[in-house]
């Protein structure tokens, strides 16, 4: 088995996949509700889907969790929990590049669409314990009929920011991985 080295231009695709991540994190609607925080329509779920597609799981999972963790930094509303969205939209990507690895090198649109769709349903399973737990149970204090009421109320933009990464994150996957190669541009 050949040992993967870390190159400069992985380096730079990862900070990159990063920068991408955090941009499309702040691409979002706020939802006017406090339901176990805040609820958001946003394009970041594309971006962490992508990088794992594209860089594979440790440095896709690595630029979508930091990503995502840094858009949190620079927000108050979500700063408290930066690092619990470091671990769930790591999840995210390092899901998304393990189907990705998995069998045949080659990228077709069929796999990069079950990428973002196991990377989505991950994170959704984790955001959504987040929600019931963290932010429900432990941070607000609700019984458990409220918290769970909390999930539900979330449950719309998480399916819609899933839907919307499995739409756009396959068909820029193939455009910028056709891109790359036509430019002897590997990230292998």
């Amino acid at each position: 088995m050949e040992k993967s080295k870390l190159t400069t231009r992985k380096i730079v695709f990862t900070a990159l996949m990063a920068a991408l991540t955090v941009a499309g994190s702040a691409l979002r609607i706020t939802l006017p509700l406090d339901i176990a925080g805040t609820t958001s329509f946003h394009l970041g779920n594309i971006m962490c889907a992508l990088s794992g597609i594209l860089l594979g799981p440790w440095l896709g999972g690595l630029a979508s969790g930091l990503g995502s963790a840094i858009y949190d930094i620079m927000n108050p509303l979500y700063i408290s929990e930066c690092w619990i969205t470091f671990l769930t939209k790591g999840a995210y990507g390092l899901v998304a590049g393990l189907i990705i690895r998995a069998g045949s090198k080659k990228l077709g649109y069929g796999k990069a669409i079950l990428a973002t769709l196991a990377g989505a349903v991950t994170y959704a399973a984790l955001y959504l314990a987040k929600s019931y737990f963290y932010s429900g149970l432990l941070i607000k204090g609700l019984t458990t009929d409220a918290a769970l009421l909390t999930v539900v109320g979330k449950l719309p933009a998480t399916v819609f920011n899933a839907a919307v990464a499995v739409i756009f994150a396959p068909i820029l996957a193939i455009a910028i991985r056709k891109a790359l190669e036509e430019n002897h541009l590997t990230l292998e």
